[in-house]
Order: C-alpha cells, then sequence, then structure tokens
C-alpha cells in the first residue's frame, strides 16, 4: 500500500510539471503530440484531436512531446522551433515553476492547518553550545554567519551543513523597545545518539496565523526553504562534501514515503496528509530545481540553448542541439542506473 502511495505522489508531481509544459505549449500554438506519466511502454493510450495521453509502464518521469522540439522544423506551423525565443522560454520554464507553484499551494494548506514554526527557543539545553554560549529560552534566531533565518527549520539544516564550524548567532531577547540584539559564537557538539552535530536546542510550538497574508508570505518562505535544502544538497555534493553512496533516487524516495506514511498513523489520518503533503512540497521543489539546472536534456539544459541562441540573435543548428541533448539523456540515464543501483544495494544491506 505505501508503495502505491508513494508512486501516486510521484506520478502527481510530475504531472504537474508536465502539465505546465502542456498547457504553455497550447497557449503558444504549439502542437503537443504526446502527454505522458511514465517511461518505458505505453500501457494506456487516449487519442485526443491532436495529442495523445498515455500511462506508460515505469512510473518515474513523463514527458510532452511537442512537435520539432529537437528538429530543424521552424517553418512547420505548430511547431516548438517555429515560435520566438519568448515563447519557447516560457513553455520550458513552466514545468519547473509548476513545481514550485505545487509546492506553494501545499505549503499555504499546512500552515493554515497547522501554523507555522517560528524560530523561537523554547529552551536551551544544559551542556550544549547554546546554553554555554548564553542563548536563552524565549530568545528568537534572527540570522546564523549573516544569514538570515525565518523558520526554525533552517536553524538545523544550517548546522547539518556547517559540522564542527564555529557558527556567528545573531539573536533577538525581548519585545518592543525593550528588544536587545545579541551576538554570540558557538561550535556545534557531536552527539553520538543522534549521529550528527547539534547547538542544543528546542523550538516553540507552531504558532497559528490568522492574517492571510502573512499565511502567504511564510508558505513563499516555506518554498524558499525547499529550494534551498536542495541547492544545499547539490553544493555539498559539488563540493565533494557528500558520497557518492549518499545520494537517493526513486527506490529511497519511494521508502521515506512509506517510512513517513507508517511513523504518522499512529497520530489520525489528517496528520498523515499533513506530512505526507510536507514532503510532496519538498519533492516537488526538488524537481523544479534538478530541471533547471543548465545539463542537456533537462530543462535547465534546454533554457541555455534558448538564451545563447537570444544573445547571438540566431538560430542555433538544431541537429547539433539535438544531439547534445540526447548525449545528456544518455548520461542522465547511466546516472540513474547507477543510483538505483545505490538505493537497492541500500535497501538490501541496511
Amino acid at each position: 500500500m505505501n508503495i502505491i502511495i508513494a508512486l501516486l505522489v510521484f506520478s502527481f508531481i510530475v504531472l504537474i510539471h508536465e502539465l505546465g509544459h502542456f498547457l504553455l505549449a497550447k497557449r503558444a500554438g504549439i502542437k503537443v503530440e504526446e502527454f505522458s506519466i511514465g517511461m518505458g511502454p505505453r500501457i494506456f493510450t487516449v487519442k485526443g484531436k491532436e495529442t495523445n495521453y498515455s500511462i506508460k509502464l515505469l512510473p518515474l518521469g513523463g514527458s510532452c512531446m511537442m512537435l520539432g522540439e529537437d528538429e530543424d522544423e521552424e517553418k512547420t506551423e505548430g511547431s516548438f522551433n517555429s515560435k520566438g525565443v519568448l515563447d519557447r522560454f516560457l513553455v520550458i520554464f513552466a514545468g519547473p515553476f509548476f513545481n514550485f507553484i505545487l509546492a506553494f499551494v501545499i505549503s499555504v494548506l499546512i500552515i493554515t492547518n497547522v501554523g507555522i514554526d517560528r524560530p523561537y527557543v523554547a529552551e536551551a539545553i544544559s551542556g550544549y553550545p547554546a546554553s554555554e554560549a548564553g542563548i536563552e529560552a524565549g530568545d528568537e534566531i534572527l540570522q546564523l554567519d549573516n544569514k538570515n533565518i525565518t523558520i526554525y527549520r533552517e536553524i538545523p539544516l544550517y548546522v547539518y551543513m556547517h559540522p564542527g564550524k564555529t557558527i556567528e548567532v545573531k539573536v533577538r531577547r525581548g519585545e518592543g523597545q525593550e528588544a536587545q540584539i545579541l551576538n554570540f559564537s558557538l561550535v556545534p557538539k557531536y552527539s553520538t545518539e543522534r549521529g550528527n552535530y547539534l547547538i542544543g536546542i528546542r523550538p516553540e510550538n507552531r504558532v497559528m496565523l490568522k492574517n492571510p497574508l502573512s499565511v502567504i508570505a511564510y508558505s513563499l518562505n516555506e518554498v524558499r526553504y525547499n529550494i534551498s535544502m536542495t541547492v544545499e544538497g547539490l553544493a555539498h555534493m559539488v563540493r565533494g562534501k557528500l558520497k557518492a553512496d549518499q545520494i537517493s533516487g526513486p527506490v529511497a524516495i519511494v521508502k521515506a514515503i512509506g517510512d513517513t506514511v507508517e511513523e504518522s498513523k499512529p497520530d489520525g489520518f489528517r496528520i498523515v496528509l499533513l506530512n505526507l503533503g510536507a514532503f510532496m512540497a519538498l519533492l516537488s521543489a526538488n524537481l523544479g530545481v534538478m530541471n533547471l539546472l543548465p545539463i542537456p536534456a533537462l530543462d535547465g539544459g534546454r533554457i541555455l540553448f534558448i538564451l545563447i541562441e537570444a544573445v547571438l540573435r540566431k538560430p542555433l543548428n538544431r541537429k547539433a542541439e539535438g544531439y547534445i541533448h540526447f548525449a545528456g539523456f544518455a548520461s542522465l540515464m547511466v546516472l540513474m542506473v547507477f543510483i538505483l543501483f545505490n538505493d537497492i544495494r541500500h535497501l538490501i544491506f541496511k
């Protein structure tokens, strides 16, 4: 059952991504030859007026196949390359953008139901760096090393990404005219029990918001946080701080979704939905960011070629571009096989 739920979640996120491409393509007058969810052989197809709608065997990924996308068809009416730079840019960018919209909508629903986690300290735990530095209950964490903090979860994420390093902490103590801005230096302490570095603070309970504008503002912060998690993870990988066997893929995601459902069941169906929603928002933002990477075959790679064309003010060699995207796709498939191998190995031996 958990596997089915995970596949439905993943498929829905991909559906929203491809829907972004589809709607903007239709708006621009581009013929969409096939709109599909999944990869591999087709198991179900409905023929529309000009578009085939398909479900494919492997529930990973999806596609919005437009006429002449990788071919030299500037003169063919309704083809992707017959449209101007702006139209093509908007069609490609719409996929990741719709993922960010989905993450935002989910965040609005979650915050409306359970409130927000403000970066306030409920307790500075004795024997840990925060308490020893002088941070107290009631303090609001404003910055970590000049990085603005707006939600509590940014604090453990920042500590995790900077293990054992000195962190400059700016806090606000008190309210109104009596408020003080204080600065502390601390070095996170490694916890053998938790297996990571901690500064030793506990957050306050979540706070409900009554102002709709505040809900929107904090929902945008949630999307920003989810995007920053992905970007920080990518930066760690580029810097070599993330080992190859730590990279997870679809199998690990399915397992994580299943674990989320199982851990939430004792708290009731509502909590299952909220936690699943939070995971979906993170995955959707993650998919949006990953697709914007300037790698051939990804949306970001296609956007890069469109921007180069805009700068040069002349079309690029479509066949050469198609070959480059094909090579990028092949490389991504090799990477996917490696990640799947990692996932399965972890599943069997851990």
